[in-house]
């Protein structure tokens, strides 16, 4: 039996890696194109048909995005939810914050500055059909060096490696990841890194363990707008590129 999937938003972070761009705002409010960064990821859940949403930010402009988005009704949210990171504590920590949220829901969890253009709604709805463990989307890129990295046995992951000298695959583990309720149990288990936060590879790995994580892989074009100044310049460059092709099939 089919579950409704509720969705999460990551927005916090003092996105240092985009500075001075962001020395008077959050980075997932810098534009993209032609929209602010953080509209991307609301759009993309709506199309997949999570109407239920809650974001999480962080650092000295998290009201800017109530002003913002406000209720998210002009996306056609039905319930947006807001809630506020403290420091910079990691991504599983931001996770961990939308616990009563969730209500046992299994949740899909969408970094703010991913930009995906494979439609999401297939993996929605088949991690909506599952009634436990995870699932995490992956895409080949050139540069593995700067992201999880996952090893598999046949077409089995068997672990993740953060930021690998030596890749063990040609796919990076982008920002958005399906959980069922246990992954908030998972949470509240882990130690710290050595940069002083909860990272979102342990989580994984703690699923794969379990055997109880799958994947997909995407298709079209991604970009992390977050990772650097080129890498930002080259996420408006891309949707510029696909916001151009949209508007000739008119």
């Amino acid at each position: 039996m089919s579950k409704k999937v509720k969705g999460v938003i990551l927005a916090g972070g003092l996105g240092t890696r985009l500075k001075p761009l962001t020395d008077i705002t959050n980075k997932h409010l810098l534009p993209v194109y032609n929209q602010p960064m953080i509209f991307h990821p609301l759009k993309k859940m709506v199309e997949a048909g999570i109407d239920e949403i809650m974001l999480v930010t962080g650092g000295n402009n998290a009201g800017d995005f109530l002003r913002l988005i406000g209720d998210g009704r002009q996306f056609g949210i039905k319930r947006l939810q807001y809630t506020y990171q403290k420091g910079e504590g990691g991504i599983a920590e931001a996770l961990g914050l939308a616990e009563e949220f969730s209500e046992g829901h299994p949740i899909m969890v969408f970094l703010g500055d991913n930009m995906v253009y494979d439609s999401l709604k297939p993996y929605v709805r088949q991690f909506s059909k599952k009634t436990q463990g995870g699932m995490i989307l992956l895409k080949e890129v050139g540069n593995l060096s700067s992201y999880g990295v996952p090893k598999f046995k046949g077409k089995t992951i068997t672990g993740i490696v953060e930021k690998p000298k030596k890749a063990p695959s040609p796919y990076a583990v982008i920002g958005i990841y399906f959980y069922d309720a246990l992954v908030f149990k998972i949470i509240k288990t882990l130690k710290p890194s050595g940069r002083g936060e909860l990272e979102i590879t342990d989580v994984n790995n703690a699923y794969i363990r379990r055997q109880k994580m799958q994947y997909g892989i995407l298709k079209e074009h991604w970009a992390d707008a977050g990772e650097s100044i080129d890498s930002w310049f080259e996420a408006n460059v891309m949707m510029h590129s696909e916001m151009t092709k949209k508007k000739r099939k008119r």
